[in-house]
């Protein structure tokens, strides 16, 4: 039996190697190895929530693997046909349950019949995508592309305590549909109607909140922009402030995660400069969205968008679905802050 072997130190050297690896491999029914996963980090090898990511993308196609074990460096996974139905996956730890729905939501969002995943585990960790960035800005785009997922939330979890709970139910379509965005966001965000500040608390005062939402309207000039301090129930105290500019295809969600030590207005002033960032570019697409969206464009032949200035994460990803696709993504730069990425048929 042969393999594609992927080196997983390529790039930025995480777990986004391996996750893009796993979704093409079922998608293209290729076989591959992965090797050197993420040795890029301080603990290399898969942790918890990468663990769960192989066992996830095994399962929904009844994959054979080898070396599928927490620290591993090397796996073998031979991907079988996919299968929709109902699925529960619960990671153990605070690790990102959204980064395990990534791996398998493009394989169910092309299968035949829908799907419902549950899973257990970190919600807003500030070091991946969270929940609400997935709800708000990722899935419209996704639905905009063919694909149509509703998330019901039982409760949310935070860094470290972790243990939240919530479900995705996806209904399929045939082929994703290109997408090209490239209206930019300062356009949108001229209008306070289309701007919102959003915190969510748990076990914390309101009054951090109300110190993110004034420091962060006070920097943007958003003064008339709707803001709320959200109290949501989790096993572990946690802060989330998220700044979000809606346009006509999605919102651009800048969410940064409180940590002990950080005040709550370093916390506004940190979410507040990617706007500001964001805003300058004149960009359609954030830089986090923007690395989420190169696999379903991959997928639907073509599309395009503009952003920032790509991340490491994103360059790599690229390079990853260059491999196993065969399709080189292009990027563009158009000034000293504005990029365009786009795939043409």
């Amino acid at each position: 039996m042969s393999y594609l072997t992927i080196d997983g130190s390529q790039g930025e050297g995480g777990g986004q190697v391996l996750r893009t690896a796993l979704t093409l491999s079922i998608l293209t029914q290729q076989n591959i190895e992965l090797i050197n996963i993420r040795a890029g980090r301080k603990k290399v090898g898969l942790l918890r929530q990468h663990l769960t990511c192989v066992l996830a993308a095994q399962e929904i196609c009844g994959a054979i693997t080898e070396g599928v074990e927490l620290g591993s460096t090397r796996i073998l996974f031979s991907p079988g046909q996919v299968k929709s139905g109902d699925y529960h996956y619960a990671i153990g730890t605070a690790g990102s349950t959204v980064l395990v729905c990534q791996t398998i939501l493009p394989v169910l969002a092309l299968a035949k019949e829908n799907s419902t995943i549950t899973f257990e585990g970190g919600t807003h960790n500030g070091m991946s995508p969270s929940l609400s960035f997935l709800e708000q800005s990722f899935l419209p785009v996704l639905k905009s592309m063919g694909v149509n997922c509703v998330v019901n939330t039982t409760k949310l979890g935070f860094y470290p305590a972790g243990g939240g709970k919530w479900q995705i139910n996806i209904e399929p379509t045939q082929k994703l549909s290109p997408i090209h965005l490239s209206e930019a966001g300062s356009h949108f965000a001229q209008s306070s109607e289309n701007c919102s500040l959003t915190v969510l608390v748990s076990l914390l005062p309101d009054a951090i909140g109300q110190r993110e939402i004034a420091t962060a309207k006070n920097i943007l000039n958003w003064p008339d922009a709707v803001s709320q301090v959200q109290k949501v129930v989790t096993p572990g105290p946690g802060n989330s402030f998220q700044l979000s500019i809606k346009s006509k295809t999605h919102c651009s969600v800048f969410e940064m995660v409180g940590e002990l030590g950080v005040s709550a207005e370093r916390v506004a002033k940190r979410a507040a400069g990617r706007v500001n960032k964001f805003i300058h570019a004149q960009a359609a697409v954030e830089e986090h969205l923007a690395d989420q969206l190169l696999l379903p464009i991959a997928l639907a032949g073509s599309g395009s968008f503009t952003t920032t200035q790509l991340s490491l994460h994103t360059k790599t990803n690229i390079d990853v679905i260059k491999q196993v696709l065969g399709i080189e993504i292009q990027v563009e730069q158009i000034n000293d802050v504005l990029w365009k990425v786009y795939l043409e048929k």
